[in-house]
């Protein structure tokens, strides 16, 4: 089990851009305190889980325990699946991993990625994801009562496609109209940039 939570740590390695500790075009203000975002109502389980998570809305704060950038803003704009999981059209954002939460036991106050919605020069944290390799559970998670999807390959570019895991978002600080569990969010848009990666999921 070390050898594998090892081989996790050193993928963990290749989703993210180690040298990349503050994500391109966003300001000092950002960096240092995200304003708000119209919040979901929430079942008091996740409502205890946003409210323990909100340091986060700090990108500084998140970089210091360990939450490293991909960078890239992920957008699904035909939508599709992967695995049995449906992806409505819509997107994901930039995602931050913390690669040693991968494989660990499963902690509703530390997932393994924030994500971020790009607004302009800043950066907002509207969802967290919990991710397991399914090297590490042959049977599907769960979390807040609610089972994760997959199983699934990796997502290219961000991750090889021989990570195959569960993985399970919720729209913790972004009302999503798709359901608070849903992979991507049809109201969030990421922008016109270098940094903004089209998916296409199988169909």
């Amino acid at each position: 089990m070390h050898r594998a939570h090892r081989c996790y740590r050193n993928v963990a390695a290749t989703l993210v851009i180690a040298a990349a500790l503050l994500v391109p075009g966003v300001n000092a203000a950002a960096q240092f305190g995200a304003t708000q975002v119209r919040r979901p109502a929430l079942p008091p389980t996740l409502d205890s889980a946003r409210a323990n998570l909100e340091k986060y809305q700090n990108i500084v704060t998140a970089l210091q325990d360990g939450y490293l950038s991909t960078i890239a803003c992920l957008e699904f704009p035909e939508g599709g699946k992967a695995g049995e999981t449906p992806y409505p059209a819509g997107a994901m954002g930039v995602h931050l991993l913390n690669g040693t939460a991968i494989g660990a036991p499963l902690d509703a106050g530390r997932p393994t990625v924030l994500i971020y919605e790009p607004r302009g020069d800043t950066l907002k944290l509207v969802a967290a994801e919990w991710f397991v390799p399914l090297a590490a559970s042959a049977e599907a998670p769960v979390i807040f009562g609610h089972r994760f999807d997959g199983p699934m390959d990796g997502h290219q570019p961000i991750m090889p496609v021989s990570l195959r895991h569960w993985d399970l978002h919720v729209w913790l600080w972004k009302e999503n109209p798709a359901g608070v569990f849903t992979p991507t969010n049809p109201s969030l848009r990421c922008p016109k940039s270098v940094n903004t990666i089209q998916m296409h999921p199988e169909h």
